[in-house]
């Protein structure tokens, strides 16, 4: 499969997101990277998929007794079952980790449906369990009590922001063991693209390096030699 037959998902899925940041800083976004996020087991495959939203707010206790889950309505539960194959649950949590903005249950569900992973900048309850399946699943720390102790469920697919960072439904959710990146939608071709021959690139300059060559001329690319080096390399890997 060559770079242009390659899905806009599929090119992100080879890259890393330090890759993404340093384009996206190019483009003059600054602030894309979510704040005290980490994968609750690194490792895995990178994560992609088109950010769906689920937003809280403080929690009441008139309004957020525990009887609220039976409502089949309930906005966390209409949120697990309606978020799309493929896309990215990302929840605003406030950052705030004392209660949890999800459990193993509730994250088994989206993996069943196809979902691509889930991001949070709170915390999830039962770490151990989400961290043993064969999902993406991104938190500030584990967090044993229920979300409703703390968080109120209250829009779905509504801009939040997760970790500092403005989320906008339809944004591409890049993650990977350092963490997550936000994709304005608008660029994500673009950057996909760019982002393919800068790790490109970056694979030349590791060989180069690891072989002695000093990084002056090199990393960032300036010698005219050097150049021709990477044009001439860059043909054995077509």
């Amino acid at each position: 499969m060559n770079d242009t037959t390659m899905t806009t998902k599929e090119k992100l899925k080879k890259v890393s997101t330090a890759t993404v940041a340093t384009c996206l800083f190019k483009r003059g976004l600054k602030n894309q990277f979510v704040q005290n996020v980490r994968p609750l087991k690194s490792g895995r495959p990178t994560m992609v998929g088109e950010a769906y939203t689920l937003r809280y707010i403080p929690a009441r206790e008139d309004l957020n007794p525990i009887e609220v889950f039976k409502d089949p309505k309930h906005l966390q539960r209409v949120a697990v079952e309606q978020c799309p194959p493929g896309a990215v649950m990302v929840i605003d949590s406030r950052q705030n980790a004392r209660a949890a903005s999800a459990g193993s249950i509730l994250i088994t569900r989206l993996m069943v449906r196809g979902v691509a992973g889930i991001v949070t900048d709170g915390g999830f309850r039962d770490a151990a369990e989400i961290a043993a399946l064969d999902f993406n699943s991104y938190h500030n720390r584990p967090s044993a009590p229920t979300n409703l102790t703390l968080h109120h469920a209250i829009a779905i697919n509504d801009p939040i922001g997760c970790g500092d960072v403005a989320v906008f439904p339809g944004d591409i959710i890049i993650g990977d063991d350092d963490g997550v990146m936000v994709i304005p939608a608008h660029m994500a071709d673009d950057v996909a693209d760019e982002c393919l021959q800068m790790t490109l690139f970056e694979e030349f300059v590791m060989e180069s390096v690891q072989k002695g060559e000093t990084i002056i001329g090199l990393y960032p690319l300036t010698n005219n030699e050097t150049k021709e080096k990477f044009e001439a390399w860059k043909k054995t890997k077509e």
